[in-house]
């Protein structure tokens, strides 16, 4: 089976920089651009089934691509983002100036490190871990759409490494990144492709 792994459109808040977390933000027009021309990049795809996190920028992107589909969308409250707590709604600029020394304890330690009246990384992959399983016990081809964290926690346990390595597994916004499984072991195909966003017009 084959699992894509989809990052949603962009947001008015990722274009100003601010942390999102479990805000449930829309896409902007920029991102529903972009879901589009990832629709269009996916519409003779094999995916069996259509996973999504309920927050409405991973959501909206999974209808645009569901539209080439007709599927039903699976909505998975596991793949919502990390939360972040306090932090939401904070620009990076804010948290910088504001958060020195918690930023220093992250960068040494993001595994278990939790954000303040949030979640840690570890708390993340728990939770996303339990409906990944499941949709790669269906055995069916899927596309996932999910967010920068939740997407980085999944692959470091695809790839068997520590959560201490996210950094080399974050993704772009509207990104794909495509995850083969034969004979029970996963084999990261690509991460991250974003060239559809700068294909032809169709």
């Amino acid at each position: 089976m084959n699992l894509l792994l989809i990052r949603h459109g962009e947001t008015t808040w990722n274009k100003e920089g601010r942390i999102q977390g479990t805000s449930d933000i829309e896409l902007s027009e920029t991102g529903i651009e972009q879901a589009r021309r990832l629709a269009l990049s996916l519409k003779d795809s094999d995916i069996g089934v259509i996973h999504a996190s309920p927050l409405k920028r991973a959501y909206k992107t999974a209808e645009i691509i569901n539209s080439f589909h007709g599927g039903t969308i699976e909505v998975h409250p596991e793949l919502m983002e990390m939360d972040q707590g306090d932090f939401e709604g904070l620009s990076f600029k804010e948290l910088m100036a504001r958060e020195k020394e918690f930023l220093h304890r992250w960068v040494a330690d993001p595994a278990s490190v939790r954000m303040p009246a949030g979640e840690s990384l570890a708390d993340l992959q728990t939770r996303a871990w339990q409906s990944i399983e499941k949709i790669i016990a269906g055995g069916q081809n899927a596309l996932v759409v999910a967010h920068n964290f939740t997407i980085a926690a999944i692959l470091c346990r695809l790839r068997k490494i520590s959560l201490s390595e996210f950094r080399s597994t974050c993704v772009d916004t509207a990104s794909k990144t495509l995850i083969s499984f034969r004979k029970g072991e996963a084999h990261i195909e690509w991460i991250n492709d974003r060239s559809h966003l700068n294909a032809p017009d169709l």
